[in-house]
Order: structure tokens, then C-alpha cells, then sequence
């Protein structure tokens, strides 16, 4: 036990309390937060079920804090060939009559998974498994009317009839890194954020699904060191400028197998596809290949035979953005959706007949579409409407009358929707203080306290903790958010390093008013050791707009490094800050911005470590390069001008270069032509590979040892 002794002449100095350690954070998880999970809204909208520490669900009521909850199921009687069964997730079918239990989950990506599903009867008790022949299974679910569970399995679609446990396959030649029936390839996963590419009619008879044809696709392979000679996983990988798979759109007819394409025309991409859920109407959206013009098209099946059509088109002079914000309404004949066609991201009701009206309106972006209350035509959603820094829960009218906000006005906030829209579990935290959850009323109004973080806030009050504080930096005519954190005991007359963190890139913002978790705890530590640590969000980032969020088109990385050198500069002068100590650090994008930093920005920057970073966009999948860079034929210029390998020779600093040998995203071979690059320049650095690790170098002690090694490289080298 570590005893800390305070002199009453050191506390009226500063506060006395134990200083943060790498393993408190990384390895032990002190100060990681809890939140709600396992919540699951019923289809009343009045209850929820919980997965207890038991492995049995209960159901609770809503409102009523002090219900002690109804068991729904007895984990120790999920038995089968004399074997409990230990599920690990869980999802009840439309009518909530039946559950699929998931076993044996597996990640495959970043958001795909197998698993071995069982079927489970809430009436009969019933417990089978969805296939014994075909395990594991991926993405399976229950039909709307309940009768059948559809899954896949290598590749292929398959249904089950529930009441006679038949076995139908409706797709016959699914064929790894061939063809891909009913779920999606790794760059639609990844960039598109879809891994279900199939979706049931409303009346249980349809299943609409995207085949990829991938044969064209060329291979990439991770090497694993796992056994005494190396293994090989090969999957399919589009780099930039190179072939996509062959993606169509079909639908099958469940009771008898017949396929029918739908012919939508010349396209590149197909990133959503849905049917209603009241008609048989399906909404396919098609992208071309510069992502610059998105249509809608309508499949409607309720009539004698099928009819298609595009009835709305939306084009853009950069690129348009996919995202999940698309939802059917009740009505069948219409959908609301998010676009920045006014400049801004708001929300617009879209008829099948091709009207458009704008729903939210205003200088500032939507973040979030929750949904409708049919009921009240009221929507919900998230903006950045305060500040790009904070984001709030607001209602409105589809009008575009009555507008509320429903959280406070400052930090940021979450909200997750009960069924029917009537209640939220909203979430809310701000740079400094750990998450609070609570249960409201879809008007805002308080319900009850589900975890408020008391423990964590009562360990964080017996440290000295810096505070987070947002700050403006005045660069090349932009005032860029950024925030500081400097040390609890700063003292104005001294000069202290400073340590840059960054993301930098389009899609993710790190100057927002809310916890950071672990990071934060990590910035904590360099602060206790004596380092002011600062953030800064260039142009290209997210909530300021589209052409603020556009203006790095054809030419990522430019102008972000000219921020972050600027930014750096502008904090050499401050007088509190020793302008021969500045260093940075990215991870992913930001490691790309790091390692320009260290190149085009060696004047400024003493140190810099890039964590699995793209050195050569040229590298990198075809869906998110294009979508800022078009192809490298078209646009070669925009690819070398802000390449690092190409400017290694400008190094002067110390460079720590950190990359996982099994990164299926940013591959390991970008820090390879990185470091064949500065070799080729006489130039020295640091290099840590972590073997078999991806993207997110974790698992085990992984993330202790990283940042421990982080930490020492900082202490050594700023």
C-alpha cells in the first residue's frame, strides 16, 4: 500500500493527492465510467429488459424505480443436450413472443461478427438452435410475422421455417473473396458502416439483398505469428483508384426461391437499402463512383407485379454524405432524411413524388436523426446549433414549428429512444465531469436517475486534476477551436513543453465539451509531469458546415497541416510555453498529421509519434479516398503534395512510429514506405510493431504497454 503524506504548508500550495499511473488507466480501468448497457426498450414503449448477473432477463417498468422486475428468462434454464446455455446477447422478434440468443460471439471486422445463434419460444419454453449444420452464423433475425429466422452463412442467404424447423438456402453461390450474398464486403463495412446488405418485407414474403461480385477486387494479406510457421488471411481490399466489387440489388421470393434483380441502371455503390414497414415499398439508395451524386429510387411491390423508379436525385460539386440518417415514415409514402444541400445539415421530409420540404432550418448542422412520433409528428434529433463543441437533444414539428430542446444547453448529450418515442435514456457529460445517465420523458423532463457516476467522481476528486479549458486559435484567416490543459500547479513565470494531440480528419471531431475517458486520464498524467497539453480541430472537421467540412477536397492533408503548424506557432507564443519543446501525436488521420508535422512542420515540432498512420493515401481504400480525393489518375497532385514519405528529408526531430502488424484498415505496409522512405533519407527514428494486433493495437496488455512506451518517449525526447 502507498502511503501519501501532506504537509499542511504543501496543501496550501497545491492540492495532496496520488499521481495517475499508465496502468490505472490502461490496464486496471480506474477511471473508465460506467454507463447503461444491456438496456432494451419493449415494443410498448413502457418497459425495458436487463440481462442480470445471473444470465437471466428481467423486465422492468419504466417509470417505476422501485419495481424489483419480472423475469422474462431463467438463465439456468436455457438448457440443451443437457448444457446450459451461456448467451452473450440477445433480441426478441416483433411481437415479442420469441428470442434469438447469441453464443460464441466472434469479431470478423470492425463491425461484423459471427455468432451461434439459438431460438428461443417465451410461450412454450422451447430452447433450439437455429442450425446445427451451418454454425457460425452471422446477422440472422426473425421474419416481421415471426414464422421464419433468416441468416447467413458463407456467403449465402439462408431461412428457417420456425414451426418445422426446415432449413431453406435461397442464394446458391456465395464463395469467400468471390461472391457475397446478403451481407457486405469489408470497404462497404467500413466506409459505408453497413454489414446487413438484406432487409424482409413488411408481409414476411420478400427479402430484398445486395450481391457482391468481388472477383475483380484485388487481395491483400495479413501475415499472423501465431504457430511456429506464419499464417495468411487474404480478403478483399479496393485501394484507391482500383476496382470495386459488382454490387446489385435483387429480390427472392421466400416461399419459392425466384430471384428477380432490380435493374437501377449505371452506379458505383448501393449503401442503404429498406423496406418500408407498414407497405411493400422498398428504397434503394445508389451512388456514383465520385460520390458526388446520390439518388433515391423506390421499388413497389403492392401492386399486380413490381415497379421501380428514381424519384429523387441529389448532386454536390465535392461529395454527398451517406449516413444512417434515412427513416421510412408510417405513411409508406414518404421518408425523412438529413442533407447539406442549403450549406447546413438539416433534416427534409422527402416524398415518394419527389417533393422535398425542410423540416430543420438555421446556420449550424444536424448531428443526429432519433426518429418520429407518428403519433404527434414531432422528430427528434441532435445539433451542433450552440457550438461545433456541443451537442444538444432538441425536438420540432415536421413543420418546422415547436421547437424545444429537451437536454441542457451546454456539453454534450445522448440520446437513445424507447420504442413509440415517448421516453429517452439520455446521456450527458461535459469536458470535465464523467457521464450522468438518466431516464426522461420525450419533453425532457426527468423520470429517474439510471447512473449518475458517483464513484468515479468521488476517485477524481482526490486527485489534482487540470482542468479542461477551450481556447481560439487565429489561423490563415479561421478562428480554430482548440482546448489546453495545463498542469494543476501552473505558474505563469515558468515556461513549460507542450504536447499536441490531434485527429484532424473529416468524419470525427477531438475539441468537443465532453469526457474523454481514458485519453483524458492520459493528458491528466502528462500534466502532473509537468507538460500543458493542447488540441486543435483544423478545417475539414465536422459541425461548422459543408464548406468549412469540404474545403480539404482534392487535397487532404494541406491545409490541416498548415492549422497545426500555425496553431503551434501561435502557441510558441504564449508566454508561459518553452517554443523549442513542442511535440504532437495521432493516431489513424492524426497519425498522418503527425508524421507531416514532423516533415513539412520539422521547424516547429520537437517530437512526434504517429500511431497506425496512412503515409500514401494511394494506400488506402477506395470509398473514403475518393470521396475527398478523387482517383490518384485524376488527381496526382493531390495525393504526393501531402504524401509524408515524401518529405522525410526535412525531418529534424524525434519520431516514434507505432503501427499493429494485423491492421486490416490502415495497413502495416504505410509505415513500411514510411520507414523505407526515411531510410533511403539517412534519417533515424523509433519503430514499434505490435504483432497480430488491428487497428485499435489492443487486447490484453497491449494498451498498457503502448502508452507506457508513449510516455517514456515524451519524458525522454520533449
Amino acid at each position: 500500500m502507498k502511503i501519501i503524506f501532506c504537509s499542511f504548508f504543501l496543501l496550501s500550495l497545491q492540492l495532496c493527492a496520488q499521481d495517475i499511473t499508465v496502468e490505472q488507466i490502461w490496464k486496471k480501468y480506474e477511471f473508465y465510467p460506467k454507463g447503461v448497457e444491456g438496456f432494451k426498450s419493449m415494443k410498448d414503449g413502457e418497459h425495458y429488459t436487463k440481462m442480470n448477473e445471473e444470465g437471466s432477463i428481467v423486465m422492468y417498468k419504466l417509470t417505476d424505480p422501485t419495481d424489483a422486475g419480472t423475469l422474462l428468462v431463467n438463465g439456468n434454464s436455457l438448457m440443451y443436450k443437457e448444457a446450459t446455455i451461456a448467451f452473450e446477447d440477445y433480441e426478441f422478434n416483433f411481437d415479442e413472443t420469441k428470442i434469438l440468443f447469441m453464443t460464441s460471439i466472434a469479431p470478423i471486422y470492425r463491425r461484423s461478427f459471427t455468432a451461434v445463434y439459438y431460438l428461443y419460444d417465451l410461450t412454450t419454453k422451447q430452447l433450439m438452435p437455429l442450425d446445427e449444420k451451418h454454425q457460425p452464423q452471422s446477422l440472422a433475425e426473425y421474419s416481421p410475422d415471426g414464422k421464419s429466422v433468416s441468416f447467413i452463412y458463407g456467403n449465402d442467404i439462408f431461412v428457417k421455417q420456425v414451426a418445422n424447423g426446415k432449413v431453406v438456402k435461397l442464394t446458391e453461390d456465395g464463395k469467400r473473396n468471390k461472391i457475397i450474398n446478403g451481407t457486405t464486403d469489408w470497404v462497404y463495412e467500413e466506409e459505408f458502416s453497413i454489414t446487413k446488405g438484406y432487409d424482409w418485407s413488411p408481409d414476411s414474403k420478400w427479402i430484398a439483398f445486395l450481391r457482391f461480385n468481388e472477383k475483380e477486387v484485388k487481395e491483400f494479406n495479413l501475415t499472423f505469428y501465431n504457430e511456429l510457421y506464419p499464417t495468411e488471411y487474404t480478403y478483399k481490399y479496393p485501394k484507391a483508384g482500383e476496382d470495386n466489387s459488382k454490387v446489385t440489388a435483387n429480390i427472392v421470393n421466400v416461399s419459392n426461391g425466384k430471384i428477380t434483380p432490380i435493374m437501377l441502371g449505371e452506379y458505383e455503390y448501393i449503401p442503404r437499402l429498406s423496406w418500408s414497414k407498414t407497405a411493400n415499398k422498398l428504397i434503394l439508395q445508389t451512388l456514383n463512383r465520385h460520390q458526388n451524386q446520390l439518388q433515391y429510387h423506390l421499388v413497389d411491390l403492392t401492386g399486380k407485379k413490381m415497379t421501380q423508379k428514381m424519384f429523387f436525385e441529389e448532386k454536390s460539386t465535392t461529395y454527398v454524405e451517406i449516413d444512417n440518417n434515412l427513416m421510412i415514415r408510417k405513411d409508406g409514402n414518404s421518408i425523412l432524411r438529413t442533407s447539406e444541400i442549403d450549406g447546413f445539415n438539416h433534416i427534409y421530409q422527402l416524398d415518394f413524388n419527389g417533393v422535398t420540404t425542410q423540416v430543420t432550418k438555421g446556420t449550424w448542422d444536424v448531428i443526429d436523426l432519433y426518429g418520429i412520433d407518428e403519433s404527434t409528428n414531432i422528430v427528434y434529433y441532435s445539433s451542433a446549433e450552440v457550438s461545433p463543441m456541443i451537442k444538444t437533444i432538441h425536438s420540432i414539428s415536421t413543420n418546422g414549428t415547436n421547437k424545444s430542446l429537451l437536454s441542457l444547453p451546454m456539453g454534450v448529450s445522448d440520446a437513445e429512444f424507447t420504442a413509440g418515442m415517448k421516453f429517452m435514456v439520455l446521456t450527458h457529460s461535459d469536458a470535465n465531469t464523467p457521464p450522468v445517465s438518466t431516464l426522461n420523458k420525450n419533453d425532457g423532463s426527468l423520470v429517474l436517475m439510471l447512473e449518475d457516476n458517483k464513484v468515479l467522481k468521488s476517485k477524481l476528486g482526490n486527485l489534482a486534476l487540470s482542468k479542461k479549458e477551450f481556447i481560439t486559435f487565429d489561423v490563415n484567416g479561421n478562428k480554430l477551436n482548440g482546448w489546453i490543459m495545463k498542469p494543476a500547479n501552473f505558474n505563469s513565470t515558468k515556461k513549460y513543453p507542450v504536447y499536441m494531440t490531434l485527429y484532424g480528419g473529416p468524419g470525427h471531431n477531438e475539441v468537443v465539451d465532453a469526457w474523454d475517458n481514458s485519453d483524458y486520464m492520459f493528458h491528466q498524467l502528462l500534466t502532473q509531469k509537468g507538460y500543458i497539453v493542447v488540441c486543435v480541430e483544423p478545417r475539414g472537421t465536422l459541425y461548422r458546415g459543408a464548406a468549412f467540412k469540404k474545403s480539404t477536397y482534392l487535397q487532404l492533408g494541406k491545409l490541416e497541416t498548415e492549422d497545426l503548424i500555425a496553431s503551434a506557432k501561435e502557441l510558441q507564443g504564449y508566454p508561459y510555453v518553452d517554443a523549442n519543446r513542442i511535440g504532437v501525436m495521432g493516431w489513424s488521420y492524426g497519425g498522418f498529421m503527425a508524421s507531416l508535422a514532423i516533415t513539412k512542420g520539422a521547424d516547429v515540432f520537437k517530437m512526434a509519434i504517429a500511431v497506425a498512420p496512412v503515409t500514401n493515401w494511394r494506400n488506402y481504400d477506395n470509398i473514403y479516398t475518393e470521396r475527398f480525393m478523387r482517383t490518384p489518375k485524376e488527381n496526382p497532385d493531390g495525393y504526393d503534395a501531402n504524401s509524408p514519405v515524401n518529405f522525410v528529408k526535412l525531418m529534424k526531430g524525434k519520431f516514434l512510429l507505432i503501427h499493429g502488424s494485423a491492421d486490416d484498415n490502415v495497413h502495416y505496409q504505410n509505415s513500411m514506405e514510411l520507414v523505407n522512405a526515411m531510410v533511403k533519407a539517412d534519417k533515424q527514428f523509433d519503430l514499434f510493431i505490435y504483432p497480430n494486433r488491428n487497428h485499435g493495437i489492443y487486447g490484453g496488455n497491449t494498451r498498457n504497454h503502448l502508452f507506457t512506451m508513449m510516455l517514456n518517449f515524451i519524458e525522454k525526447n520533449l
